[in-house]
């Protein structure tokens, strides 16, 4: 089997032809789609046609499956969660830059988001790579982030504000009890794969730098995700049925674009257990 990696921008994203991740990769395959996946932030795959099963032993070759709170899960696979909106919904999920899982004390690694239904036109994904994003910030910026950490949260995402503010989510997303995770990591981390400096704030769930109040915090924060959001630093996947992405959730930002009211967008998504980060 010949693979053939494509990369989508200067800075983050590859398309991978030439692999069917619906069978078992052998080791040299496995290998190499694991060194694009390090290099690039994100891969994506077209053409797939795969089964639940096929999905979890795909992710599961990357390590242990993090079983969703808060997503509705598909019938008969709970380690598979539904990202769906109907063409009646206003609200989409995940639509503003975020990082998965910043909240739990390991956070994910990554995320296997698989299309079955995607609308005619619009619904793309953004991509913003934060090793550029760090990379590219001036000495003196890398030296005031290299001391500090950042508190992340699950509470004003997912738990009972969400409902209240956007009531139509309410039978994509559930358990607000269980929306308790704090957690703190360093505004810049280590990869633990690549070695690579990241940046490791995001606007989804970075609440506050540790030690600092909100209103003290805001205007760095402010500051670093609209450079980390920069369009040299980013890609667009256009979904067809069929598509896959695994994205790397520490390595990379994704925000998910409303643009297909009335239409509607099916995913299947499993995300892969993750460790500490330093």
């Amino acid at each position: 089997m010949s693979i053939d990696i494509r990369p989508l921008s200067g800075a983050v994203g590859a398309e991978i032809l030439g692999v069917d991740i619906s069978v078992t990769l052998n080791d040299a395959e496995f290998a190499e789609i694991s060194r694009a996946y390090g290099d690039y932030g994100v891969i994506f795959f077209r053409d797939q046609h795969m089964t639940p099963e096929q999905h979890i032993a795909f992710a599961r070759r990357f390590g242990a499956i993090n079983v969703n709170r808060f997503f509705k899960a598909v019938d008969g696979f709970p380690l598979i969660a539904e990202v769906r909106k109907e063409p009646e919904q206003r609200s989409n999920i995940g639509g503003s830059w975020h990082t998965d899982h910043s909240y739990d004390e390991a956070p994910a690694l990554g995320s296997v988001l698989y299309a079955l239904d995607v609308p005619a036109v619009g619904g793309d994904t953004l991509f913003a790579s934060m090793y550029r994003a760090y990379e590219t910030l001036s000495p003196g910026m890398k030296s005031l982030l290299s001391d500090l950490r950042a508190v992340h949260s699950s509470r004003h995402v997912f738990g009972a504000s969400r409902s209240q503010d956007q009531p139509d989510v309410g039978d994509r997303l559930g358990n607000p009890d269980l929306a308790t995770q704090d957690a703190i990591h360093p505004a810049v981390i280590t990869h633990p794969t690549t070695g690579r400096k990241a940046l490791y704030v995001n606007p989804g769930f970075t609440l506050r730098f540790d030690g600092w109040s909100e209103e003290d915090s805001r205007p760095l924060l402010e500051y670093l995700y609209e450079h980390a959001s920069r369009p040299e630093f980013t890609c667009r996947f256009n979904w067809k049925a069929g598509s896959v992405a695994f994205w790397d959730n520490r390595a990379c930002w994704h925000r998910a674009l409303n643009d297909y009211h009335g239409q509607r967008r099916l995913m299947h998504r499993i995300t892969v257990e993750g460790v500490p980060l330093h």
